[in-house]
């Protein structure tokens, strides 16, 4: 398959021709390249950075200067995948003036293509003024880490029915807001599969899953989880395709043991004394 970029009409085509969308998080250079350069099709700069990456119980305390600064990273890397960043806690509730000035800051400094807002009908009107001003945003229901007090922890929504937060008819009406205030997709977190695949068929736009079941448009995954680089806790909907935890600590130990044992540098990691062939070719260096 030919690798052209992805911008946000896609992922609408993608939804009508049933084609799932890949989705992963990314906060840094070089693992937004490996995923982009791998077809990876959206990349999100998630608040989630502040667990996975600063060690945070929860995503409360993210700055939207951190986010500008890791959203930065990844679009340098990213040539082909849709960029989104996240917009943290009470960067878009309290005004949306406030909304318009944070989003704006995390398309014009960060360089992403869109921003992402938790929640349904109580921020369908914030959504409606960002993309009065053509800033694309995507919505996200269900679990929202955001609102993890409120939860008391984070725990699966929508296994109750009725119109209160967090029960199943009102997270239905929660993506449908968003839908009909002009996002151009909804994120679904931790919610049981059938609610998962009813709000996929009555949305007209991209329901992407996470923790939420198979019959969504896409699936999305915090990196560490998918790469295996968390050092215990992996959530259950969550599969690592990789160990990198266990080969990034057998590295360090490596390492630690040939610099303790002096095998570590060799010769061919030394820069050599002379200039002659010999010695360029025993240095391994032009």
């Amino acid at each position: 398959m030919k690798h052209e970029k992805i911008r946000i009409p896609d992922l609408a085509r993608m939804k009508s021709a049933r084609r799932p969308i890949a989705m992963l998080t990314a906060y840094d250079y070089p693992f937004a390249r490996i995923f982009d350069l791998a077809g990876i099709d959206v990349l999100l700069v998630g608040d989630s950075l502040a667990m996975v990456e600063r060690g945070e119980e929860n995503t409360l305390a993210v700055t939207i200067d951190e986010i500008v600064y890791h959203t930065r990273a990844v679009a340098r890397a990213r040539k082909r995948a849709l960029l989104i960043a996240d917009m943290p806690f009470l960067s878009y509730q309290i005004a949306p003036e406030d909304a318009l000035r944070n989003a704006g800051r995390l398309i014009k400094e960060g360089g992403a293509e869109a921003v992402k807002l938790e929640g349904g009908i109580a921020i369908a009107e914030t959504v409606r003024r960002l993309t009065a001003v053509d800033i694309p945003v995507m919505g996200h229901v269900g679990l929202t880490p955001q609102s993890v007090h409120r939860m008391g922890g984070h725990r699966v929504q929508g296994r109750k029915r009725g119109g209160a937060p967090g029960c199943r008819e009102r997270l239905a009406e929660d993506a449908l807001a968003l839908e009909a205030a002009g996002a151009f997709a909804v994120v679904v977190e931790g919610v049981p599969g059938s609610l998962g695949r009813e709000i996929a068929a009555r949305l007209r736009i991209p329901a992407i899953g996470i923790g939420a079941g198979s019959d969504l448009d896409g699936q999305v995954l915090v990196m560490h989880d998918m790469l295996g680089l968390s050092e215990t806790f992996i959530p259950r909907f969550a599969k690592p395709f990789a160990a990198l935890w266990k080969e990034a600590s057998g590295a360090a130990q490596a390492y630690l043991r040939e610099v303790r044992e002096r095998t570590f540098p060799a010769l061919e990691h030394c820069y050599p004394e002379t200039n002659d062939p010999v010695s360029r070719q025993v240095a391994n260096e032009d």
